[in-house]
């Protein structure tokens, strides 16, 4: 029992460590975009020109993350202390059920 537990434990902070990390976020550059037409004159073909995207700032986005991560770590925390609630309260009732 004390294994399960032991393992339990060890999943449950892996998987907080593992999805607490911080994403990384890399600009969307837009490809250029060529177009040819061989039959039409150039006075029929408008000029088109890609719309650009929107345009992200790196110290939003990395505060954006880092006040996620903290999120993700409360959160993380409040489920560890839950589960040792849990398992400690199981623990008693178990002790108590071998008494009687």
């Amino acid at each position: 029992m004390a294994k399960l537990r032991g393992l339990v434990l060890v999943g449950v902070l892996g998987a907080v460590l593992f999805t607490a990390s911080p994403a990384v976020a890399s600009p969307v550059r837009p490809a250029a975009v060529v177009v040819t037409v061989a039959h039409a004159p150039a006075s029929l073909v408008p000029a088109q020109t890609p719309n650009p995207g929107p345009v992200l700032d790196p110290a939003q986005t990395d505060k954006a993350n880092s006040q996620k991560t903290k999120n993700k770590l409360i959160a993380g925390v409040v489920a560890v202390v839950l589960l040792g609630i849990v398992i400690w309260g199981r623990r008693i009732r178990s002790k108590k059920a071998k008494k009687s």
